[in-house]
């Protein structure tokens, strides 16, 4: 049976990497390699026990640090690996410096790549992640893209070869997580919420935690919101909060990280979610509820242009014009795939290692 090592990092790629490894199991010798970007226990394990995924059969534990001293721990460690496992295919996903490392690491001693969630492009190279997931596509063998828009974006970066429209492995994860967390999640009631009556609010890129006066601007815009706002708190963003006494208005709910299952079914049941997180104005478009994305730009333009998404700079003036502006739902569409792209992503590794 042929080797093949995914290397995972961080919380969507948990998610992303869940139905993915349930079925390349069936016909390949998996080894799951987690890096330790996300090292906190309500970010990482409780994810991999959530989603029916085996623990990691690697930890390499690098945790926080610069974006260089991070990605060189996890070279240095990833080639490692690589050279002592040996294996067909090494797995990425998304656009993390995981992602970077070891499309980085595999590349240097000719091991094939295969990035998941390729293609997609915000056209900003002052963003960490956009410097990522270029050069993860331009090292990588073979190219599996979620949109017709990533493929577009490929193309025109001259990149047309071993590329493959399957589908975005996100939702597979999204419809098999609802169907366990409608049996599962309690979180509705633990915290006295009903559905469609208040809004979820996510924030932890750095752009928003690290500048003060950002993170004050998105705080103090909550407060004007006339629902409730639940916000799952990321360990950096809590720091920040605490560090700098920012005041929390009276409406906004501070709760610790949360697992997958409460996370999605607070998404589904939320009025409207504020967030500057890609794969959550992802999700909230897939379940067809209205986001405020705190980010100037965004890789999922077709959520935009379909009129559930709003764009919105980190600022009061700018958040509360979006959310006091009427949605215009022009339509919507399987963009992302229908819930099997991981079943299309095995099939075209099989016949390709």
């Amino acid at each position: 049976m042929k080797k093949i090592i995914t290397v995972v990092g961080a919380r969507p790629q948990f998610i992303k990497a869940a139905p993915v490894s349930k079925v390349l199991r069936k016909y390949f010798h998996e080894i799951l390699l987690h890096t330790g970007q996300h090292y906190d226990k309500n970010m990482s394990d409780i994810f991999f026990s959530q989603l029916r995924i085996p623990e990691p059969d690697i930890n390499l534990q690098v945790g926080s640090a610069s974006h260089a001293e991070q990605t060189a721990n996890m070279l240095i460690r990833m080639e490692k690996v690589f050279l002592d496992e040996k294996p067909s295919l090494i797995i990425i996903y998304g656009d993390t410096n995981s992602t970077l490392a070891a499309s980085l690491a595999a590349s240097k001693i000719h091991i094939p790549v295969a990035h998941i969630e390729a293609g997609l492009r915000n056209f900003d190279l002052t963003i960490p992640e956009e410097i990522n997931r270029v050069v993860a596509d331009k090292l990588s063998n073979y190219l599996f893209v979620p949109t017709l828009k990533a493929i577009e974006n490929l193309k025109a970066e001259g990149i047309t070869k071993n590329v493959y429209l399957t589908g975005d492995v996100m939702v597979d994860a999204l419809y098999f997580g609802l169907e366990i967390a409608k049996k599962e999640s309690k979180i509705l009631s633990e915290l006295n919420l009903a559905s469609k009556n208040f809004c979820l609010a996510t924030i932890h890129r750095a752009e928003n935690t690290d500048n003060i006066e950002n993170l004050k601007q998105i705080i103090l815009s909550l407060g004007e919101f006339s629902e409730k706002v639940v916000f799952p708190v990321h360990p950096r963003t809590k720091k920040v909060i605490q560090e700098n006494i920012i005041q929390v208005p009276k409406n906004v709910q501070l709760i610790a990280p949360l697992g997958y299952l409460d996370f999605i079914t607070l998404e589904s049941n939320a009025k409207f979610i504020l967030t500057d997180s890609g794969g959550v104005q992802k999700e909230a478009y897939c379940l067809k509820v209205p986001c405020i994305t705190i980010f100037p730009s965004t890789s999922w333009v077709e959520t935009v242009e379909d009129g559930w998404n709003k764009l919105a700079d980190a600022n009061k003036e700018s958040i509360l014009n979006a959310y006091h502006s009427s949605y215009n739902f022009n339509s919507y569409n399987e963009h992302f795939g229908d819930g099997h792209a991981a079943e299309k992503i095995v099939g075209i590794i099989r016949k390709i290692i």
